[in-house]
């Protein structure tokens, strides 16, 4: 275990990536309705774009998680850093759709190391039950990225193009390998085994324990990521094309549900910290605070029938307290998990996860462009996340790693 002060740089420096990362997601969904007039996209079109990124980021899961139990974390994580932010910078100077689309899937590959990687820092530096805020932290920076992102992307494409705008995202951002590479301790996990010897060649290397913990956690994270792909990959198109709004003023709109759930995450986590270091049962806590999260989802459906922008936008920003759970998410996921497949455990999960942000922006235009409305589509989301709180409160077990004798 390395020392308090490191591991909360660590985790600070996870933040920023993470912020990174959906700042990097972001710029295209508050670009959409520009790069949509200058390629004259469809709606079906705009949605193949928007998935584009999942293709290659859910598949990528397994191999990334994999790697991130077997291989330097330093250095795996700092090259993939590298790749996702060159895809997106060199996004500006896409001359066709084509072109887009192979970007976004580059982008994709690079951005799949993020969430196995990051969880397996925080298994490796914090005893399970403290793992609610730190893996809470470093999470949040996903929608604190939206939230800045849409405001700082919307006002760069207001004030200039889309072009400029993702070169300056992107080549920017390649700033932060630098403190990475110079916090990160040798002695942590992976760094003293890269490659475990023993696994190298062995059969082992390819075992992945299997059991209802991590059925139920992935099939709950597929609801969970295709109701949150819906408000990061059509909320802001929404408002510009339902609401009226312009580019500028949607972005604003549009970060505010996302700060919502940038304060909602790590608060979330906190509590839950708490309610255990009290005596409470981990599996009640976290189960409980992932149920009242997900229950605030359904405030997305009455927000589409909302007369005024402001009403609106009001009862989206408390559909996003669905954020008050996703960290609890994380650590059921390390909590079950042997301690060596943490990261492909959760791996796994974020690749079943991201079928969800596949499907959403694909289904979403397809339902945009049959119905005419917006509102199919945006009160799908909701019921799927319902979907989502029975895997977890009835597939999930009690959140122990397995044993022997015992499944999880």
């Amino acid at each position: 275990m390395i020392s308090n002060p490191r591991r909360w740089v660590l985790v600070g420096l996870l933040f920023i990536a993470s912020l990174v990362n959906y700042l990097d997601r972001a710029t295209l969904s508050v670009a959409l309705p520009a790069i949509s007039h200058d390629f004259s996209l469809t709606p079906a079109s705009q949605g193949l774009l928007l998935s584009a990124f999942f293709w290659s980021y859910a598949l990528m899961q397994l191999p990334a998680g994999w790697l991130a139990d077997r291989w330097s974390l330093r250095w795996l994580y700092a090259a993939c850093f590298a790749l996702w932010s060159l895809a997106c910078g060199l996004t500006g100077i896409a001359t066709s759709f084509g072109m887009l689309i192979v970007l976004r899937i580059l982008l994709g590959v690079g951005e799949s190391i993020y969430l196995p990687g990051s969880t397996k820092v925080v298994s490796e530096s914090f005893l399970p039950q403290e793992r609610g805020l730190p893996s809470s932290l470093f999470d949040c920076g996903t929608r604190a990225g939206l939230a800045v992102g849409v405001l700082a992307v919307a006002w760069l494409v207001a004030r200039s193009s889309w072009r400029p705008m993702f070169m300056l995202v992107g080549f920017l951002a390649l700033l932060w390998i630098i403190p990475w590479l110079v916090a990160f301790p040798r002695t942590l996990g992976n760094e003293r085994q890269t490659p475990p010897p023993q696994e190298v060649s062995g059969s082992r290397k390819l075992q992945v324990t299997f059991n209802r913990n991590l059925l139920g956690s992935s099939l709950g994270f597929l609801c969970f990521g295709y109701y949150g792909y819906l408000l990061m990959t059509w909320l802001p198109d929404y408002l510009v094309e339902v609401r009226h709004l312009t580019i500028l003023r949607a972005g604003t709109f549009a970060s505010l549900p996302f700060f919502i759930w940038a304060i909602a995450e790590p608060a979330g986590g906190w509590v839950s910290d708490r309610m255990i270091e009290q005596g409470m049962d981990p599996t009640r806590v976290r189960k409980g605070v992932i149920a009242v999260a997900f229950l605030s989802g359904l405030l997305l459906i009455p927000a589409t029938r909302a007369a005024s922008v402001t009403a609106a936008i009001t009862l989206i920003c408390g559909s996003s307290l669905v954020g008050f759970g996703s960290g609890n998410i994380l650590v059921i996921f390390q909590t079950c998990a042997p301690p060596r497949e943490v990261g492909t455990w959760m791996g796994i999960g974020n690749f079943v996860g991201n079928i969800g942000g596949v499907l959403s922006p694909l289904v979403t235009g397809l339902l945009i462009g049959r119905t005419g409305s917006y509102f199919a589509g945006f009160a799908l989301a909701p019921l799927v996340l319902l979907g989502g709180l029975l895997c977890f409160l009835l597939l999930v077990g009690k959140l122990e790693p397995p044993s022997p004798l015992k499944s999880c």
